[in-house]
């Protein structure tokens, strides 16, 4: 299959610009790949289902104008919403050194002008209050939302990429929060909304 058969799949449609700087990624990350091993996703298949993946929460999500990324590791799920999403201003913040390589050289190649990388932790990055803030397998929920505090306001919503324990997570943080979790195969999306 190829990458539109498998997001036409999920009800994903997009400009073919889009989906050609989508499979452009992959090709990008397919070969750096085989030399700085940035990901678990060793074919272009597997790193095909990683974008739908990253994609996938575009059917229930309100598009927001900024983004950030927590922990964007090989661009799973930010990269990725920021080719889709042009018009979001998406920063990704990320403190390994290959991978910030690697997303410099994929935004200066795929020309993402709507994306700034930022070589540090999250709790270093300073920017005013973001719509959106994402994740995908970086800690837990209740970590997560403390270490975005600076950079959410009432408004921010969030989307946290999960597995099973979300539901352990939640527990903790649920009385004070308007979510849903929307199932799809082994991933549980956290949908956090103001």
């Amino acid at each position: 299959m190829n990458l539109t058969q498998y997001l036409e799949a999920e009800s994903l449609y997009f400009d073919p610009l889009t989906i050609q700087k989508l499979e452009n990624f992959a090709s990008l990350l397919h070969e750096w790949n085989q030399i700085h091993n940035l990901t678990g996703a060793k074919s272009l298949e597997a790193i095909y289902v990683n974008i739908v993946d990253s994609l996938y929460p575009l059917n229930f999500i309100e598009v927001p104008k900024t983004l950030l990324d927590v922990g964007t590791g090989a661009g799973f799920p930010g990269l990725v919403l920021a080719i889709a999403l042009a018009d979001t201003t998406v920063i990704l913040a990320e403190p390994l050194k290959k991978r910030v390589s690697f997303l410099k050289y994929a935004t200066i190649d795929l020309s993402l002008p709507n994306v700034r990388v930022e070589a540090k932790r999250v709790e270093f990055v300073e920017h005013k209050a973001f719509d959106l803030i994402t994740s995908r397998a970086v800690t837990n929920t209740r970590l997560l939302l403390d270490l975005t505090q600076g950079l959410s306001h009432n408004d921010t919503q969030y989307l946290f990429y999960k597995g099973t324990r979300v539901f352990d997570e939640i527990q903790d943080v649920q009385h004070q929060l308007n979510y849903d979790i929307v199932q799809k195969n082994q991933r549980n999306y956290l949908y956090i909304k103001s």
